[in-house]
């Protein structure tokens, strides 16, 4: 293989594709000439690059509270000021790092942005596989491109996306996209004043010794402004990682909820914080503050009895194998819990997995894998002895129109047309639709979602435990049980195993079979 080998060397991949394909092909294929030599491409980098997160410390976590500012000033817009103001009587102080003297000291900072010419252009170049209706969907097809040495990362500049490089090899079954940009323009804060605005470099430092007011609460800090990977600009709070759960865990599950529930939520938001921390690593930090990740707001509003949860499980995680498990939770299971491939496009674990959920009368009558449609009937008409059936959507009904359908799907399915039927084309053991198919009368018909893209999509549904029928000419009628995705821990059947008199430690391990609760310092240490 001579000629291949030469090809190789001069570092074109083109020319040995066309040599590969020549021997493959038998003498005729020989006969084919290869292009002239050409130099090897310089490899482009697939985004802006930011720094890491200032603080690696398992104790500390930047959380954004703001995401995408000023991303308006990028497409010639007016972007939305930021605005910024003390809760108390001591000033901010406004600070850029390595330079001693503040750049500011007031009890108000605002924030407009600006477009300003780079020093250079920049040159990105990726491959774009997405979007996803989730950060979990997403990293599996990351992990996978990693698995063939790939630096695949996750990406939320709009929606959940991958970017490989763009010489990457891509993955067979997952379509992509190139995109190819030169940066000539970025957006800088610029700090208003009396006298003007004066346009900053950053990352900005905040300091606010008495509190940041922040919708409508109080944030501590200590504050950073820094720059995305899509040249917008993020608000972040550095915040303890136990003050960081007294922002959580009042939001997630109800503070008047039973001490052991309320001790099982303080555990799985900590355990998921943990485990979630590169979530945002292409960005240079580690957790949201909305729904993508845990709803997170002014710690102040904990009372004493989450203060008291949080304290009596303190530094307590969930671990498998020595490390802090996918500590997935959701508001009701509608008697049945999810294994995590029913939820999303991710391997199964051990300790996530379908099975009946409530007392032996209804683990006994309720058979998993659920077998058939017939079976999800049969299971949604039954309430009695299932943990959290006082859940308001433990059942519920929800009807779509064939318009209704049609505008939900409009973005992903512009050529459906009119919708004609609706239909479940696979379920998962727990009865729960893997997906569904919409058909319409269009050329880009049907449409198929799947897993967490029929909720992403049909945004009304509270779960995917659900059967469909049609409810008269162009309606359907969905029926189903649940409110969330439906596995680990369903914060309804928590509730109730508590008052039953339950411990945290039976509550969750009831839901994540052969985990153990340890101590941070137990967990296995990232290599």
């Amino acid at each position: 293989m001579p000629r291949l080998s030469a090809a190789l060397r001069q570092g074109s991949i083109l020319q040995a594709l066309l040599l590969i394909a020549a021997v493959a092909g038998g003498c005729r294929a020989q006969e084919l000439q290869a292009p002239p030599p050409m130099e090897s491409p310089v490899e482009r980098p697939t985004h802006r690059v930011v720094a890491q997160p200032p603080s690696a410390r398992k104790d500390r976590l930047w959380v954004a509270l703001e995401d995408h500012l000023g991303r308006r000033a990028g497409q010639g817009a007016p972007a939305p000021l930021l605005t910024l103001q003390s809760a108390g009587v001591a000033p901010l102080v406004l600070r850029s790092p390595g330079i001693k003297e503040p750049l500011q000291t007031a009890a108000r900072l605002r924030f407009s942005w600006r477009s300003v010419p780079r020093q250079a252009p920049l040159e990105l170049a990726r491959q774009v596989a997405g979007p996803f209706a989730s950060f979990e969907s997403a990293e599996r097809v990351a992990t996978r491109w990693r698995g063939q040495g790939v630096q695949a990362l996750v990406a939320h500049p709009n929606e959940w996306e991958v970017w490989a490089p763009e010489a990457a090899l891509p993955l067979p079954d997952v379509p992509v996209r190139r995109v190819r940009e030169t940066l000539t323009m970025s957006i800088q804060p610029v700090l208003e004043g009396a006298k003007g605005g004066r346009t900053l470099q950053g990352p900005l430092l905040i300091e606010a010794p008495d509190g940041l007011r922040w919708k409508g609460g109080v944030m501590r800090g200590p504050f950073r402004l820094q720059a995305d990977a899509y040249g917008s600009w993020t608000l972040l709070e550095q915040v303890p990682l136990e003050r960081y759960l007294e922002g959580v865990v009042p939001h997630e599950i109800g503070a008047g909820s039973p001490a052991a529930a309320l001790e099982a939520q303080a555990v799985l938001a900590r355990t998921w914080a943990l485990a979630n921390s590169h979530r945002f690593a292409i960005d240079g930090y580690h957790l949201c503050s909305d729904t993508q990740c845990q709803v997170y707001s002014d710690p102040r509003q904990a009372g004493a009895s989450v203060r008291q949860a949080i304290k009596a499980t303190a530094g307590q995680v969930l671990q498998w194998q020595g490390s802090p498990i996918s500590a997935v939770y959701h508001a009701s299971n509608g008697g049945v819990m999810a294994g995590v491939n029913e939820a999303w496009a991710m391997p199964s674990v051990p300790y996530l997995r379908s099975q009946a959920d409530g007392g032996k009368a209804w683990t006994g009558s309720v058979l998993v894998p659920v077998p058939n449609q017939a079976a999800v009937e049969a299971l949604l008409k039954r309430t009695t002895g299932a943990y959290g059936s006082g859940h308001p959507r433990f059942r519920w009904t929800r009807t779509y129109s064939a318009a209704q359908l049609q505008g939900a799907l409009a973005a992903q399915a512009p050529r459906l047309g009119v919708v004609q039927g609706v239909s479940v084309l696979e379920r998962g053991p727990s009865g729960r639709v893997l997906a569904l198919q919409v058909v319409g009368d269009g050329p880009g018909s049907p449409v198929v979602l799947r897993l967490d893209g029929i909720r992403r999509s049909l945004r009304r549904l509270p779960s995917t435990l659900m059967v469909v029928e049609p409810a008269g000419a162009g309606v359907w009628r969905f029926r189903g049980g649940g409110f969330g995705h439906g596995a680990g821990l369903s914060q309804a059947g928590a509730i109730d195993l508590a008052r039953q008199g339950w411990s945290v430690e039976r509550i969750l391990q009831h839901y994540y079979p052969g985990t153990t609760l340890v101590p941070l310092s137990a967990l296995r240490k990232a290599p």
